[in-house]
């Protein structure tokens, strides 16, 4: 089974601010969605919350849900406490790549175990509050780049880039 983290950052790794994104790239939305629909995705429960509510859970996917909060429930959601009880969620549904999709406390925890990382790299810098955590990138290997013109309904230029682990 391969585990993925999909992210989107700015130059100064920020993914999020005041729990929302800081941008607006409708083709990045579109790349997310076709990655992950039909497989299982794993979010912190700050994640998810951000949501908007038409979009809770996220449809045509299992959600998984990280929350040390016991008693936490939300409607159409697993919910566990520990990344290793969520990936045997995944295992035991016969999902050969969930991904794991934030927030930034959730990445963090899924460095250890991700085998790729889908990760857009937005050509600016933001600020914001909520960041993509730092990784050796001598243990990691781009096996793709796709560059993304800014235009009229993408504020910013980016890359969709796929890194392996070694």
């Amino acid at each position: 089974m391969r585990v993925s983290m999909i992210a989107a950052m700015t130059r100064n790794r920020v993914i999020g601010k005041n729990n929302d994104l800081p941008w607006h790239l409708p083709d990045d939305f579109k790349y997310f969605k076709e990655k992950t629909k039909g497989h299982h995705v794993i979010l912190g429960r700050k994640n998810f919350e951000s949501l908007p509510a038409t979009f809770r859970p996220l449809p045509h996917r299992t959600n998984i849900i990280l929350t040390r909060n016991s008693d936490y429930k939300a409607e159409g959601t697993i919910i566990k406490s520990d990344l290793g009880e969520a990936l045997g969620v995944a295992r035991q549904n016969g999902d050969d790549e969930p991904y794991i999709i934030g927030g930034g406390e959730i990445y963090e925890l899924g460095l250890s175990v991700a085998t790729r990382i889908y990760l857009t790299e937005i050509h600016t810098e933001i600020d914001g509050d909520t960041f993509f955590p730092e990784f050796n990138e001598k243990l990691w290997k781009e096996v793709s780049r796709i560059n993304h013109p800014r235009d009229e309904r993408h504020m910013y230029s980016f890359d969709f880039v796929i890194y392996d682990k070694k």
